[in-house]
């Protein structure tokens, strides 16, 4: 393409160089005459050219819009369905998670049995401890014994308060199991067996617990155990609220701690799930006794009773196992 207007070429010569001094020159037509200078042609091909363009883009954009006004309006898609809230189920029972409350982490494919028919429980390179935990039923033990059988720590059953009048009593064997689980080289923890029905009751546990420890060092944990009495034996705890009963094991623990020992709370699953608020005690160490090869229990726990017909060197007849999972 030219770019450049034809006004800037160079217009022919109106006159011709004669060709002898002495040659009459040839007539030149009148000025009027002469043809219009070629710019004139070229300035009107330019502006053809400039119409056909725009032309076709007026096309080009009516196509356009009549495209867009007859194209059919796109189908909305249907509003997704409503997401089904998560469950979980519990014997009967359809349970909603507690919100906010941490859920059991361990791999199921890290829980096994060993020789003894034990359970135990590997993940990372790291292998659980064992344990039990005795009272008064386990009578007599030979505590050496129970050391050399796999057995890594044990929680003793310190005292009970009673279910009808509500007396703090002493377990008949503490004293004695504690000094033989100590000089064996166990690692030990106590529990109560409370009936508490008041959060003061529950520090007044707590406060007994730690006068009968007398200041001998402990590596674990102080558990709180409340157990619902079977129905028929007038228990005072009969009836017992819930929240009630969470106030209680929050009360007993923080006065533990306070002490400078480590706080547990103990509980079954139907505890775990229908009664106790989990959620105000995950700052304190839980323990799950749940009966099984593997533990199905939906929340956190650090401590798992796994078995209450367990046996061990150095204990005539059942024991409860348990393992640490901390």
């Amino acid at each position: 393409m030219n770019d450049h207007p034809s006004e800037w070429n160079e217009p022919e010569a109106r006159y011709q160089e004669p060709e002898a001094r002495y040659q009459e020159p040839e007539p030149q037509p009148p000025r009027s005459r002469q043809q219009p200078p070629s710019r004139r042609k070229s300035g009107g091909s330019g502006l053809s050219k400039l119409a056909i363009i725009l032309s076709s883009l007026s096309m080009i954009l009516s196509c356009v819009t009549l495209f867009l006004i007859l194209r059919p309006e796109p189908e909305e898609e249907p509003p997704a369905p409503p997401e089904e809230p998560v469950t979980f189920r519990f014997g009967d029972r359809t349970l909603t998670p507690l919100e906010g409350m941490p859920l059991n982490p361990y791999d199921r494919e890290g829980f096994s049995l060993d020789q003894r028919g034990r359970v135990v429980y590997s993940h990372r390179g790291k292998q659980a401890k064992t344990g039990i935990d005795v009272s008064v039923y386990q009578k007599e033990i030979d505590w050496q014994a129970v050391a050399e059988d796999g057995i890594d720590f044990a929680i003793l059953r310190l005292g009970y308060r009673g279910y009808t009048e509500g007396g703090l009593f002493l377990d008949q064997y503490f004293d004695q199991n504690l000094q033989g689980a100590l000089d064996a080289g166990l690692e030990v923890g106590v529990y109560f067996f409370s009936q508490a029905v008041t959060p003061e009751e529950a520090e007044a546990e707590a406060d007994y617990v730690l006068e009968a420890l007398g200041g001998r060092e402990i590596s674990y944990p102080v558990a709180f155990d409340w157990e619902p009495i079977a129905p028929g034996n007038n228990a005072r705890t009969d009836g017992l609220d819930n929240d009630v009963l969470t106030r209680c094991a929050a009360a007993f623990c923080q006065r533990i701690q306070e002490a400078g020992l480590r706080p547990a709370v103990y509980f079954n699953q139907s505890l775990g799930y229908l009664r106790y608020d989990l959620r105000e005690l995950t700052d304190h160490d839980l323990w799950l006794a749940e009966y099984d090869d593997v533990p199905d229990f939906y929340y956190h726990f650090d401590l798992w009773q796994y078995t209450h017909t367990g046996r061990v060197a150095g204990i005539e007849g059942d024991v409860d196992l348990d393992l640490d999972l901390r």
